[in-house]
């Protein structure tokens, strides 16, 4: 990590809020006399730069909080084991916002079991839940088959081509929190650094927390955890 003069971003307006300055993710003059002053004040090199000594202690990580028995033996230990790389790549920088992402995911996942999309609809559902979807197709001739519902629902949206082509079945929810879309598996693919829309089941198998901490972060939803935890910023962030 390197964040300096010129930087730009969301760990830019991260960094300024710690500082108490003016947070437009700007990494300005007036932020890096800032940052020289607090590394002073906390023995480290006032070099203006934040690199991983300076990030780790102005955001000390959350790794110790993992040992609470809040979270062992309510957390599969498969979640435990993924979450200090996803803390170190992603901006979960406390209690309060790990805790909401970790309660966002195990309601999506049916508490971590589920990795992928369940389409097996009957008729009935379909046309309750996909019924605009339906309205010059009989549901009955989709249902219960989750790779052709699939195909039709999500066709034509999220970067997905026709029902024809099968990519709303390709890239049909995966992970905790169900990526989903070719959009978004591009997205994710260029960030995490592995091809995930050639292979879109590394979202749901090897990826599962990652991909969910990316949606946040690419949603800014940590700004909403930071509001508190109310019944009202729980919905809101749902």
């Amino acid at each position: 990590m390197l964040i300096k003069l010129g930087s730009k971003g969301e760990k830019v307006k991260l960094i300024q809020e710690k500082l108490g300055i003016t947070a437009d993710g700007d990494f300005g003059p007036n932020t890096e006399k800032s940052v020289k002053k607090w590394q002073s004040e906390n023995n480290l090199t006032p070099d203006g730069i934040i690199g991983n000594s300076t990030w780790s202690k102005m955001f000390p990580p959350v790794k110790e909080d993992l040992e609470l028995n809040l979270l062992i033996g309510k957390v599969e230990e498969s979640v435990l084991n993924q979450l200090p790389n996803v803390i170190a790549k992603f901006s979960i920088t406390n209690k309060l916002r790990l805790a909401h992402f970790l309660s966002q995911c195990a309601h999506e996942s049916g508490n971590f079991k589920f990795i992928k999309e369940n389409l097996n609809y009957s008729e009935s559902a379909l046309n309750s839940i996909f019924g605009k979807y339906f309205k010059d197709t009989p549901a009955s001739e989709y249902a219960r088959n989750p790779e052709k519902i699939a195909s039709r629902v999500y066709a034509n949206r999220m970067g997905n081509g026709t029902e024809e082509s099968k990519e709303g079945w390709k890239f049909r929810g995966r992970g905790y929190i169900q990526l989903t879309g070719k959009n978004n598996y591009s997205e994710f693919s260029k960030f995490i650094g592995e091809d995930c829309v050639e292979n879109p089941d590394l979202v749901s198998d090897k990826y599962p927390l990652a991909s969910a901490a990316f949606f946040f972060e690419k949603n800014n939803l940590w700004r909403i955890c930071d509001m508190g935890s109310s019944e009202d910023v729980v919905t809101k962030l749902t």
